[in-house]
């Protein structure tokens, strides 16, 4: 994973433009830990971050959503997850972003597991993360980074994180992954089509399926970049 990032930042440093750059994945994909490694090698560039997790609807409401899917001709009736396109204020995210494009400066949201940070429109770089960035107009960025990992090594990192971290009980956790998993299979995962860079990876290996982008150039023209 070093290397990748290495290879980003790389790109990155040789450009002197302002880059709005989308990192997503679902919620045990490594998206947070690459987006924050990004983040140190580019400090010396100037960097805004912004974690998307206050554009997801609660799970406290999304408990009330209970949505009807089919996966493999079986039914399904289950609450609405976080893989869920509906389940992401993705108007206002957008807005936001587009507010940094334009130069201005903003105020991330504030809650009570993440302060409010200023986005100062000097800095170079602003990195967006966070599973709610899947859903937004890849238009809005410059470059995309999408990962993601099998449902195996997912529910192992869930537990791990899930149990220790936010004191949930271990049997609740295995037995919501599989709704979890099919709706991130249903309503998530295609959109990794859209991003730059795709990156599949468990904690033995780490593969690119996609790394390269086309470039806009001033004359109009896109060039194709390989960044690995």
């Amino acid at each position: 994973m070093d290397k990748i990032l290495q290879g980003i930042a790389n790109f990155i440093n040789k450009t002197d433009k302002r880059l709005i750059i989308g990192i997503s994945g679902h919620g045990a994909s490594g998206k947070t830990t690459f987006a924050t490694s990004l983040a140190k090698l580019l400090e010396q560039q100037g960097v805004n971050e912004l974690n998307t997790d206050p554009y997801i609807i609660g799970s406290h409401l999304r408990k009330y959503a209970v949505i009807d899917y089919e996966y493999k001709n079986k039914n399904h009736h289950y609450k609405m997850t976080a893989c869920h396109p509906a389940a992401h204020h993705v108007s206002a995210l957008e807005r936001d972003i587009n507010m940094i494009r334009d130069g201005l400066d903003l105020y991330t949201i504030g809650t009570h597991y993440i302060k409010s940070s200023l986005l100062s429109s000097q800095n170079k770089i602003t990195i967006v993360e966070g599973m709610s960035v899947a859903f937004t107009n890849p238009d809005l960025y410059d470059l995309t980074i999408y990962l993601y990992t099998d449902g195996e090594t997912e529910l192992m990192r869930r537990s791990e994180r899930d149990v220790s971290e936010r004191g949930i009980d271990i049997h609740y956790v295995r037995q919501s992954h599989e709704e979890r998993r099919i709706q991130y299979d249903l309503f998530m995962h295609p959109f990794h089509r859209s991003f730059d860079i795709v990156i599949k990876n468990s904690n033995e290996e780490v593969i690119v399926e996609k790394g390269h982008f086309k470039k806009n150039e001033p004359s109009g023209r896109r060039t194709n970049i390989l960044l690995f």
